[in-house]
């Protein structure tokens, strides 16, 4: 699964990146977590946009239900039959740009974060939806889609994020669901470097660049310190 990544790049490099004109606010963000708000690139009309929605998708009809659950990962295997998802499959695809994601190994006390890293902005397949609340009001949320994980990293999780390649972005926004079914795949083996990372990213509160740094690069840099 995916439950945490960040985007940290300037808005003027996204645009570039993706295509899209308008220049939003975007504050660089080392641990983006569920039901915060992030950049999802969408097609509006016939141009690419940009714009912040919350992480945790909510299927429109089910809003009003207290106890559905935001759903911040889709199995990229199942999105063209399940409910929850058919319909956004077919409609409301998205880019959500990362420059990585955080995984973890392990339980309890000996449970260790990975930064993976793929040393530039990437974009990972995404749905998306528009609900209403029972004030009448809106809401746009979005998940993260998924498959199995590929060798690299299947020994953290045996799931990852659908990545989305530049020259795929096109299929991914417009083509048929038949057409942007055949880009649900792992990336592959030498798409992310696995870097251990400091168990503080476990901590929303927690939203730095030391949050990337290698255990071993930041403990001697806290030793040095000390002297």
């Amino acid at each position: 699964m995916c439950g945490r990544y960040l985007l940290t790049k300037p808005t003027t490099d996204l645009a570039r990146l993706f295509g899209f004109i308008e220049l939003p606010n975007l504050a660089p963000n080392w641990n983006i977590a569920p039901t915060q708000e992030a950049p999802v690139i969408r097609n509006i009309g016939r141009n690419r946009s940009c714009a912040k929605i919350r992480w945790g998708f909510i299927k429109n009809r089910a809003h009003s239900s207290s106890r559905q659950n935001p759903l911040i990962n889709a199995r990229g295997e199942t999105i063209a039959e399940k409910p929850s998802f058919k319909e956004s499959f077919k409609k409301h695809r998205c880019l959500v740009p990362a420059d990585g994601f955080y995984e973890w190994r392990g339980k309890g006390d000996s449970r260790q974060a990975f930064f993976a890293d793929p040393g530039e902005t990437i974009a990972f397949a995404g749905l998306w939806e528009n609900s209403r609340k029972s004030d009448g009001t809106t809401l746009e949320t979005f998940t993260i889609v998924t498959t199995e994980a590929n060798q690299s990293l299947a020994s953290i999780h045996h799931r990852m994020p659908v990545v989305i390649q530049p020259e795929e972005f096109d299929t991914w926004l417009r083509a048929s669901a038949k057409d942007a079914a055949n880009l649900i795949r792992a990336a592959s083996e030498e798409r992310f470097r696995l870097v251990e990372v400091d168990k503080r990213v476990g901590n929303v509160k927690h939203n730095d660049p030391e949050l990337v740094i290698p255990i071993n690069k930041r403990t001697s840099k806290e030793q040095l310190h000390l002297f």
